[in-house]
């Protein structure tokens, strides 16, 4: 006897937080993607030491008006609210009291192990949400990716794609685009 196709239920932003706000994940680690729940994979020491890193170089070069939020919830539409390790985003933290932020100026990663899903799915969600710059901080290969230019594309996981993905290595430096007077060296990205 073939079994039919099994489906997937979907979820809305509202419903995940209302699950949020009810405990329902009390200690789980997870996203809501497109309209699934991920269970996001425990951080390993470099992992951690990688988001710190990032999170310290971000925050000494943050104009007024910018903060840095670690590992905190962007309500990116009506069936994402990723967490990425690190969103730069306007405004002040008090700002947020009442609701997630809904946009960013950056976004970054820090990936090891979930290098391809960071590339491929939380790349395409946001493109999607046309956040202009996205990095990557490359554990693996010890480099950053800077995905920009988020454009339409239906072959992508969430029909959205970065058109422009470079990488840079130590010594290089980077300036994000929503912060064209600050200079990071990548070295105090990946090492």
């Amino acid at each position: 006897m073939a079994q039919p196709p099994l489906t997937l239920k979907r979820w809305k932003r509202v419903e995940y937080e209302r699950l949020v706000d009810l405990g329902a994940f009390e200690g789980d680690p997870v996203e809501l993607i497109g309209g699934l729940l991920i269970v996001a994979e425990p951080q390993n020491s470099p992992h951690a030491t990688a988001v710190g890193a990032a999170d310290d170089a971000l925050r000494a070069v943050l104009p007024p008006g910018f903060i840095v939020r670690a590992q905190m919830p962007i309500a990116l539409d009506d069936e994402s609210s990723p967490e990425p390790d690190l969103a730069v985003v306007p405004g002040r933290r008090a700002d947020y009291q009442l609701a997630h932020p809904t946009r960013a100026a950056l976004v970054v990663e820090v990936a090891d192990s979930s290098l391809q899903f960071d590339r491929r799915e939380k790349g395409s969600l946001y493109a999607r949400a046309r956040i202009a710059e996205y990095w990557i901080v490359n554990l693996i290969d010890r480099v950053l990716e800077i995905h920009r230019d988020p454009a339409p594309d239906p072959a992508a996981p969430h029909g959205w794609r970065y058109r422009s993905v470079s990488i840079l290595a130590p010594p290089s430096v980077v300036t994000p685009v929503a912060l064209p007077s600050a200079r990071i060296r990548i070295a105090d990205l990946v090492s």
